[in-house]
């Protein structure tokens, strides 16, 4: 797939033979490290709330906005695959299993 395309990059199997391990390229992966550094940040923020013995809705707030910021994530990245791995999917192979894949892990995140 090209570059000027939004969605992954490559979707390839792992240079081990035996394994079924894949890795991407991101497309936005410096974006995604910031945010998943500033998801880090808040939590570690929670960690001292509770230390100091801060009031319980004030950390159940800021559990609400880490849950919601690495929603965020999933979604980019849900989006990214849609568009990259499974597009190509279809289009070379008809994408039956990336399709079945792609159903597993929207099941998992709204849950």
């Amino acid at each position: 797939m090209s570059t000027d395309k939004p969605g992954c990059h490559a979707c390839t199997p792992s240079s081990t033979p035996a394994s079924t391990e894949r890795h991407v390229t991101q497309p936005d992966k410096t974006a995604l490290i910031n945010r998943l550094k500033r998801i880090e940040g808040q939590v570690g923020g929670i960690l001292n709330m509770v230390q100091d013995d801060r009031y319980c809705v004030d950390i159940l707030t800021q559990l609400s906005a880490v849950k919601s910021a690495l929603d965020g994530v999933g979604v980019q990245i849900l989006t990214s695959h849609a568009k990259g791995c499974v597009r190509t999917a279809i289009a070379e192979n008809g994408g039956e299993e990336a399709l079945e894949e792609l159903m597993g892990v929207i099941r998992k995140m709204v849950k």
